[in-house]
């Protein structure tokens, strides 16, 4: 089986982890992941239920395509710091930042969940599409969630996820093979962003200073 990790485009709020629609820069990241995998027929589509998610999905696969919404794949819980800013974070929660800096293990965000809360809940997904024994699997879902399943499937351990990038770029694209004579999966490719080249406004970078 070959499960693809798809993070969401760009949100239109750069507030921490709000329920919003795509930006438009998210909805043009997403029409060029379209028209890179034109060619791809995913036996099932997995999206988070968060709007990002979906809409990014839609805007990939089309409106009218069947989408198994899977609370499970929501983006790790940012507690005390949903809905402020990069700033406000900052200044209040000092020590988790320095902790992340760190790449500390299994990190809990302050009021929020760490990795291995994260993956305890993604990974039932993973094993839902797992038992259908069909070839190929989309998970559109958030940078965390996508960090953690590569850290827990590959067996680094979902604790590191923090060493999986630093970052990935919206609507990226990142590809695990399961073998079933194996019982495991193998990575192929991690935070492909080939659709994004030569159109840096697009890019992680120019939205976060």
């Amino acid at each position: 089986m070959r499960l693809f990790l798809i993070r969401h485009g760009r949100q239109s709020s750069p507030l921490c982890n709000v329920d919003v629609e795509l930006s438009k820069e998210g909805v043009q990241q997403a029409e060029l992941l379209a028209t890179r995998l034109s060619n791809l027929v995913p036996d099932r589509i997995y999206t988070s239920s968060l709007l990002r998610a979906k809409q990014t999905a839609g805007i990939i696969f089309g409106s009218n395509t069947e989408f198994l919404v899977r609370e499970e794949l929501n983006e790790i819980s940012f507690g005390e710091l949903t809905g402020r800013s990069d700033e406000e974070n900052a200044a209040d929660y000092g020590d988790y930042f320095a902790a992340k800096k760190r790449k500390e293990e299994n990190l809990r965000i302050p009021g929020g969940e760490n990795p291995a809360q994260v993956y305890a809940r993604a990974v039932k997904v993973v094993e839902e599409a797992v038992a259908s024994e069909v070839e190929t699997v989309v998970f559109v879902t958030h940078g965390g969630v996508i960090r953690t399943l590569v850290a827990g499937l590959t067996g680094l351990g979902e604790g590191r996820m923090l060493r999986i990038a630093d970052g990935l770029e919206h609507s990226s694209l990142t590809e695990l093979k399961y073998s079933k004579t194996a019982g495991c999966f193998s990575l192929e490719r991690l935070n492909d962003c080939a659709h994004l080249e030569g159109r840096p406004e697009l890019l992680r970078e120019a939205w976060v200073k």
